[in-house]
């Protein structure tokens, strides 16, 4: 039943794993098979999260007009190469999980300003390529309405843009059974809707795969969540 695939892109990979043409062969493949795809912009070269936001080896000497640059000329080369392709996103997410901010420091959370300069850079070179592609901005715990809150009236007040409000929730890593949490996700996502007149997609999502039955019902409540 899986109709949508989504697809991590780095700068200047190791081995090319999650590079440009990795993702546009993987994005291909996905076309083919009838499906959505959605291009994850990590902006380095390597996991990008709120832990690590490490810029890619060929950025590290830019300054921030430098990197506002970067981003925009990667973005929209990769987007380029995937239209070449055949391909265009239903959905472009510009960094990945950014509450502390991506391409550390110039554009950490503490300097909001320019946080929101390097999304927008990601965003216009998206819309320039296709403007009905949707740009995701995407923070953790999903479950956490004053997290979510804090930064989008960040976002807002930065005049960042943005289509679509995505969350990860990975209630086994927050320490507690689902149950503990679900009624927080719908209760954010819902917020996030009427707060910010944004759709919602839970972009990441998972369990621990040894409790076999508990994920599953995780997931078919999460589902059953973004669909309300």
């Amino acid at each position: 039943g899986i109709n949508s695939l989504r697809f991590r892109v780095w700068v200047d990979p190791e081995n090319g794993w999650c590079g440009q043409a990795d993702v546009v062969k993987m994005a291909v493949r996905a076309k083919n098979a009838g499906m959505r795809v959605m291009i994850d912009f990590h902006y380095s070269d390597f996991w990008a999260d709120p832990g690590k936001q490490n810029k890619p080896k060929a950025w590290l000497n830019l300054n921030a007009a430098g990197l506002n640059q970067a981003v925009y000329t990667h973005t929209k080369t990769v987007l380029t190469a995937l239209l070449q392709a055949g391909v265009v996103p239903a959905w472009v997410q510009i960094g990945n999980e950014i509450p502390s901010g991506m391409l550390w420091p110039e554009g950490s959370y503490t300097n909001f300003g320019q946080l929101s300069a390097l999304v927008n850079k990601g965003y216009d070179a998206t819309k320039d390529i296709d403007p009905t592609i949707k740009v995701i901005v995407h923070i953790d715990k999903g479950n956490d309405n004053a997290r979510f809150r804090w930064f989008f009236d960040l976002a807002v007040a930065n005049g960042m843009k943005f289509d679509v409000i995505g969350a990860s929730y990975y209630p086994y890593w927050l320490g507690t059974d689902y149950t503990a949490t679900i009624n927080d996700l719908e209760t954010n996502l819902n917020d996030m809707v009427t707060r910010y007149d944004k759709e919602v997609m839970v972009v990441e999502v998972g369990g621990d795969y040894t409790l076999v039955q508990n994920t599953q019902d995780m997931l078919n409540q999460v589902i059953s969540i973004v669909r309300g």
